[in-house]
């Protein structure tokens, strides 16, 4: 573990050089997607260049090493999770192609009529659609656990809901819209006393705190590598050995077979069984390198680092009239801040903004129950990263006000 320095860290995203509408690019977007270091654009480069096959299937010295370099990467996403083997790491595409997964493998063929889900309005959509998916299939009840006016999900109204009835709790670890950290390793212990499992989102988590699998209890825990200096298209599926051994396979083709006559199929053991076809190899790879990234920052570090810049950036905030901010400082808070200027609809203060290369996100997040719990339609949000730093935020606060200024003279 080196010692945190941003500047040495700005220095390995090339991007960050780069000027929007002739200005240096501020990219608080961060929650969305992250940046990319050198050290994961040159391991699926390198991929390319000096070691491309197919995996698992040839005996060749380039299909070799290509199995390799995948199944490597599967051990560091599994290390850096602290997943207890590898086996229990399935590569997706990405947290909401994980979460379908479980839905349709495991809620299938787990859920009858009349079990219960239990969801919160805090959830982004990836986290609701897919036990909407699966409702009319299989006659489930979906209930959703209701938030406290700083964010926080109601944890007395939680174990109201628990009953003998309910089968699964899915909860997102972190707000992608308030950045609150929810206390899933308690959740987790009040879900199983009554036999239902766990389903934690780890997509906002993962990349800015340390995430262990075990010591939360989860059943599965799903993650998304491009939030976390990771490429698009490769993301990441924990779940517990047992329970993957009774689900059936989400997709078929090559590659999950054991044996397969024009008649029938049988299916590899976990997690073989849930990679159909050829997979995101090269993606795969430079995830695994993201992970080496992060792991020689230290995830704690990172933590860190992001509640600086958020609790920095919320004490310039509260001193700007007319600026609504729905979050607030605290242990339990990553760095994301919505927030809209009064009576300004965030995508002029989004385009505003980028006019002055200032990089964030406007709209309902993916996350429309928890818009309206906040009755908002929508909002601008800033998230921060490892490579931002104080002095962006002072330049995105100064523009903001400038912002604030030209919409209400």
């Amino acid at each position: 573990m080196t010692p945190f320095n941003v500047t040495r860290i700005r220095a390995d995203f090339p991007i960050l050089q780069r000027r929007i509408n002739d200005k240096p690019l501020i990219y608080f977007d961060n929650a969305a997607s992250s940046q990319k270091p050198l050290q994961v654009i040159n391991a699926m480069s390198d991929y390319y260049l000096h070691s491309h096959a197919n995996v698992h299937r040839g005996a060749h010295t380039l299909s070799s090493e290509a199995t390799q370099l995948y199944e490597q990467a599967r051990e560091k996403v599994a290390a850096f999770i602290n997943a207890p083997t590898a086996d229990s790491i399935i590569f997706t595409r990405n947290t909401t192609e994980a979460m379908n997964l479980i839905a349709y493998s495991w809620g299938v063929s787990h859920l009858n009529a009349g079990d219960e889900v239990i969801v919160s309005v805090s959830e982004h959509h990836a986290n609701l659609v897919p036990w909407h998916l699966i409702q009319a299939q299989t006659g489930v009840v979906i209930k959703a656990i209701e938030i406290n006016v700083d964010g926080t999900l109601n944890q007395a109204h939680y174990a109201s809901l628990l009953t003998p009835k309910t089968k699964a709790v899915s909860i997102a670890q972190m707000s992608n819209v308030t950045g609150v950290i929810h206390p899933v390793k308690d959740m987790a212990a009040l879900a199983h006393a009554q036999g239902a499992i766990m389903i934690v989102d780890g997509a906002q988590s993962t990349p800015h705190m340390p995430v262990d699998v075990q010591d939360l209890d989860a059943d599965f825990f799903a993650l998304s590598g491009h939030k976390m200096c990771g490429p698009t298209g490769a993301g990441a599926l924990y779940a517990k050995p047992d329970i993957l051994a009774t689900m059936p396979p989400f997709l078929g083709g090559g590659e999950m077979i054991r044996k397969v006559t024009v008649e029938t199929s049988s299916y590899a053991q976990p997690p073989m069984r849930f990679e159909a076809g050829t997979p995101n190899i090269a993606e795969a790879i430079a995830l695994g390198a993201a992970c080496d990234y992060l792991s020689n920052i230290g995830m704690q570090h990172i933590h860190q680092y992001d509640q600086m810049l958020l609790n920095y950036a919320l004490e310039l905030l509260a001193d700007v009239e007319g600026v609504s901010v729905y979050t607030q400082a605290g242990e339990n808070r990553g760095g994301i801040i919505p927030f809209n200027i009064d009576g300004v609809h965030p995508h002029d203060v989004a385009t505003a903004l980028d006019q002055e290369g200032i990089a964030v996100r406007a709209g309902h997040h993916c996350a429309q129950p928890l818009m309206k719990a906040m009755q908002q339609q929508s909002t601008a949000r800033a998230s921060f990263y490892l490579y931002n730093t104080t002095d962006e935020i002072d330049v995105f606060v100064k523009v903001l006000k400038e912002t604030r200024d030209f919409f209400v003279s």
